[in-house]
């Protein structure tokens, strides 16, 4: 069971898929990384993400986040949200009061 959870980081996909050649379709994403002896769980995190052609491991690891649910993007969205809150309501109370 301590394994169970290793391909769910982008930095296990990424290792998996070392030295691939880019542009690469999803099937060539999945040969790569059974060729590297990948984990059964990040071939199932590949296997779930979008059928198409990769242009660069960045574009592989934006469809790998909005595979796994938006999960972190979700997270830094309302990070920003707050973040734009206090920066907007800084801005309104920079106004000199006199």
């Amino acid at each position: 069971m301590a394994t169970r959870g290793t391909g769910h980081s982008p930095a296990d996909v990424t290792k998996h898929l070392k030295g691939i050649d880019f542009p690469a379709e999803k099937q060539d994403l999945l040969k790569h990384a059974q060729h590297m002896k990948a984990e059964k769980v990040v071939l199932e995190e590949i296997q779930k993400m979008e059928d198409r052609e990769y242009d660069n491991m960045a574009d592989v690891m934006k469809s790998f986040g909005k595979e796994r649910g938006g999960e972190e993007s979700g997270q830094s969205g309302r990070a920003k949200q707050q973040t734009g809150g206090q920066a907007g309501q800084g801005k309104s109370h920079s106004r000199p009061h006199h």
